[in-house]
């Protein structure tokens, strides 16, 4: 499929030139390439840092008083890696209280502010549970899960703001795959020692969005009037199986030892389910019907891409 291209129904915010943009979670992956580029762009980043004698801490919920004076948005990237470890109900607490308090104390102090800031708020397509070949877009229904009502919840808490007068976004974001981290470098390191293969069956759905998209689209939440939910994922999702083999190409490495699921859940336990054996086959709808032109739409020329830089 070629790239999408429509007519942008996204209005410029009026006014624009420079903004002062906070950022939660500005040392990860996004947050960092994110601040790169909105400073190369000649805009002002004030990382929102963490701990006690920082900015905040969503932990005991504190933030510093006028933390968020003067800023013209916030970008809510913070959350605990949610591929991190086995999901014990102490670290399923640990991914709940990272976002959620984290995303209601960010709420409280804007509901305070008598000219609210943008809000931007990172999600997830977890949202929409294992869906099997069920093609998924923005209206579709939340599914079931650990992570769906994750998602449920945590979005609950973003919407508060705009309540508070704020224009919110709310990014559901694919697997982004980047070289400098995320689960790309995870995923081809079983092939660089020549045992890679599929996962499971190989035919749930991967839905992908390259980190160079991701940061574009974030920036585009902040420079017009966008509002409500998007979906950031690729054009084209791929199954495990079609993900697989584009990896194998790319990387001249074979793609011989399948891995079966109960390997998988004996590593990894529940987690195995809903982050390797589901799949979630989703569109980004709203993003297509405003125009955005994806930079990378399939696959294997978006892991050519990435993985030599070019």
């Amino acid at each position: 499929m070629q790239t999408v291209k429509l007519e942008d129904k996204q209005r410029p915010v009026e006014g624009v030139t420079t903004m002062r943009v906070a950022i939660t979670g500005a040392s990860g992956l996004i947050g960092t390439a994110l601040a790169a580029r909105l400073k190369s762009e000649g805009h002002d980043v004030r990382p929102l840092k963490r701990g006690a004698a920082a900015d905040w801490d969503p932990a005991t919920g504190w933030i510093r008083p006028g933390a968020l004076e003067g800023i013209d948005a916030v970008v809510h990237l913070a959350g605990e890696s949610i591929g991190k470890g086995r999901w014990s109900p102490k670290r399923k607490q640990e991914l709940r209280s990272s976002r959620i308090d984290s995303t209601r104390l960010l709420v409280s102090e804007i509901s305070k502010m008598a000219s609210p800031p943008v809000f931007v708020a990172a999600s997830a397509i977890g949202y929409y549970g294992n869906r099997e070949d069920e093609v998924l877009d923005e209206t579709s229904a939340r599914g079931e899960g650990f992570l769906a009502d994750l998602v449920r919840d945590w979005e609950a808490e973003s919407l508060k703001a705009e309540d508070a007068g704020a224009r919110t976004v709310l990014l559901r974001f694919g697997v982004i795959l980047a070289k400098e981290g995320g689960a790309l470098p995870q995923m081809m390191l079983p092939f660089k020692f020549g045992a890679g293969g599929r996962l499971g069956s190989g035919r749930q759905w991967f839905s992908w969005v390259a980190l160079e998209d991701a940061v574009s689209i974030l920036i585009r939440s902040l420079t017009t009037d966008m509002s409500g939910v998007y979906n950031v994922t690729a054009p084209e999702p791929v199954t495990n199986r079609e993900l697989t083999k584009a990896l194998s190409k790319v990387l001249k490495r074979p793609a011989i030892f399948p891995v079966p699921p109960f390997a998988l859940r004996i590593v990894l336990g529940e987690s195995a389910n809903e982050l390797l054996l589901a799949g979630q086959r989703v569109l980004p709808r709203r993003l297509l019907d405003a125009g955005y032109s994806f930079r990378q739409t399939e696959i294997s020329t978006a892991l050519e891409s990435i993985v030599k830089g070019s």
